[in-house]
């Protein structure tokens, strides 16, 4: 490289520099869009998750003497158990939000 000096490039390798560049920063901008649409998306949940999700709340059931829990379900806002009283089968429902008894069913044997 010592004593040869740079020619400057003819018309058709300056125009085919000229449209990779404009290639390269059109790549490079989508780029960024691309990277400050995921952050703002992931902002957005992470700010706005937060009403969705309720405190959490201390809440205590009591049950008689003996009882067994054999099963629990949740679905549609309810809490089911499946409880066993004195050798009776029951199923007792609670409300998902206020834990508060909304049914309970004796199944006779």
């Amino acid at each position: 490289m010592s004593g040869e000096t740079e020619q400057p490039p003819d018309p058709e390798t300056a125009r085919l520099v000229g449209r990779v560049r404009r290639l390269m920063m059109i790549a490079t901008m989508t780029t960024f869009i691309a990277v400050a649409a995921v952050i703002a998306v992931i902002g957005y949940r992470v700010f706005k998750g937060e009403e969705r999700v309720p405190a959490p709340q201390s809440v205590s059931a009591s049950l008689p003497a003996g009882t067994k829990v054999l099963s629990s379900a949740i679905g549609e806002g309810r809490l089911v158990l499946t409880v066993e009283i004195n050798g009776a089968i029951e199923l007792l429902s609670f409300d998902l939000h206020t834990f508060k008894p909304t049914a309970r069913i004796r199944l006779a044997q």
